[in-house]
C-alpha cells in the first residue's frame, strides 16, 4: 500500500481517491513523486536460503536494480549499497531526491538466525549503515513482529519512532479492527457481535479496544466461530516459550488462563527470541506476537479473547502440566471458602495441602 501512494512513475490515485488520505492537504503533494525502494526481508531470505550470504546478496540484487533504473551514473565499491545511493543522490534531478524505504518483515532475520549473534550484528550494523545520518533518507518504514533490537539498555538503533504492541501511541486505532468497524461488520455480514468480542477482543489500549483483524474476516467469510489463530501459528511456538518457567511462569499462565492478570515489567525486554533471563522477558515476547493483551498504565498482561485461551490451553494439555493446573485449582478453591468464612473447606484444604508438600 505504501510502496502503490509514493512510488514515482505509478499511477495509483484512483486507489486512494475515495478514502480519508484523499482529504488531507498533503495527499497530491506525494502521491507518485518518490524514489522507493522497497525490501520484503522474508522474501529475501526464503529465496536465497543462505543466513550467512543473505545480507550481501541483498546489497548486490538492490544494486542491480538500481543499475536498471539509473545506469552508469555510480560506481559500486566495497562500501557496497549505501556509498551506491550516495552517488546517486548527488546526481538525481527527479521531482522529489532522496529515497523512501518501506521494509517489510525486517526482523525475520532475527526470527530465524536467532542462536547467531554474529549474523543479528552484521544486519543491524548493514542497517545503521544504510540509514544512520544518510543525506539520501526521506523516510524509512520498517514492519515486524519485534521492536528494534536492544543491546544492554540501549537500542542498536536509535534513529526511529517505534510502535510496538506495549506502545502503539497514536497508531494504536491502526493495529487491527476498532469495535465500531467490529459492530459495521456484524451488521453487514449477520454476525453475533457479542459473540465475535468474546472470540476476537481483548487487546486494550487505554480506551481503545482492538479486535484481532484477521480472525473477524476468517468468521465473516466462514460464518463460523472457530480459533483461526492456528492458521498462521501453532501451539506448539507456545509451548516453547512457556516451558521455560522462568520464576513460576506456568503458573502464571494457568492463573491467566483462570482470568487472572499477571504484572510485568516489559522495559527490560532485549527485542530477540533467545534473551531470556526473567519471567518478564517470556511474557513480553509473547505480548510481542499477540499472546497477550498489555495494559500499560497497569503493567499487567491478560489472555485477551476465547481465541488465544484455546491456544494456551492446546499448549498446558500435557502430563507434565497436570500438576499445576490441580495446585492452581486448589488455589483457587481455598481463597473462595475464605471468602465465604467456610471454615471447614479452609481446613481441609490446609490440610490436603499440607500433606502434598510433606
Amino acid at each position: 500500500m505504501l510502496a502503490a501512494y509514493y512510488t514515482r512513475g505509478c499511477n495509483s490515485k484512483r486507489l486512494f481517491q475515495k478514502l480519508k488520505i484523499a482529504e488531507h492537504r498533503t495527499f497530491l503533494k506525494h502521491l507518485n513523486q518518490h524514489n522507493v525502494i522497497y525490501l520484503n526481508i522474508g522474501q529475501f531470505m526464503a529465496d536465497h536460503g543462505k543466513l550467512d550470504s543473505v545480507i550481501g546478496w541483498m546489497e548486490a540484487e538492490v544494486i542491480r536494480e538500481l543499475r536498471q533504473v539509473y545506469g552508469d551514473c555510480f560506481c559500486v565499491t566495497e562500501l557496497g549499497l549505501p556509498h551506491a545511493l550516495a552517488q546517486i543522490y548527488q546526481q538525481d534531478t527527479g521531482i522529489m531526491k532522496g529515497f523512501i524505504f518501506i521494509i517489510d518483515e525486517w526482523d525475520c532475520l532475527f526470527r530465524e538466525a536467532k542462536n547467531r549473534k554474529d549474523i543479528q550484528k552484521k544486519y543491524l550494523d548493514f542497517l545503521k549503515r544504510l540509514f544512520k545520518d544518510q543525506p539520501y533518507v526521506s523516510l524509512a518504514y520498517m514492519t515486524g513482529i519485534l521492536p528494534i533490537k536492544k543491546y544492554g539498555t540501549h537500542s542498536a538503533i536509535n534513529i526511529f519512532d517505534e510502535y510496538s504492541m506495549t506502545g502503539p501511541r497514536e497508531l494504536v486505532a491502526y493495529t487491527g479492527f476498532t469495535e465500531p468497524e467490529v459492530k459495521e461488520l456484524c451488521c453487514r455480514y449477520s454476525m453475533d457481535f457479542e459473540q465475535v468480542k468474546s472470540w476476537y477482543d481483548g487487546y486494550q489500549f487505554g480506551s481503545v479496544s482492538i479486535y484481532n483483524s484477521k480472525s473477524v474476516v476468517d468468521e465473516a467469510l466462514s460464518r463460523e466461530i472457530d480459533s483461526y489463530w492456528t492458521e498462521t501459528e501453532t501451539y506448539e511456538a507456545l509451548k516453547t516459550y512457556i516451558e521455560m518457567d522462568y520464576q513460576g511462569l506456568k503458573t502464571a499462565v494457568i492463573t491467566m488462563l483462570g482470568g487472572g492478570k499477571c504484572k510485568i515489567n516489559a522495559r527490560r525486554f532485549q527485542n530477540d527470541m533467545t534473551t531470556f533471563q526473567t519471567k518478564d522477558d517470556v511474557l513480553t515476547l509473547l505480548v510481542h506476537l499477540g499472546y497477550l493483551s498489555y495494559d500499560k498504565e497497569k503493567q499487567e498482561v491478560s489472555i485477551p479473547n476465547q481465541e488465544i485461551a484455546e491456544e494456551f490451553w492446546n499448549a498446558v494439555d500435557e502430563p507434565g502440566w497436570y500438576g499445576v493446573i490441580q495446585a492452581v485449582a486448589k488455589s483457587q478453591s481455598l481463597l473462595e471458602a475464605t471468602l465465604a468464612l467456610d471454615m471447614d473447606a479452609v481446613a481441609s484444604g490446609l490440610d490436603e495441602i499440607h500433606m502434598e508438600i510433606l
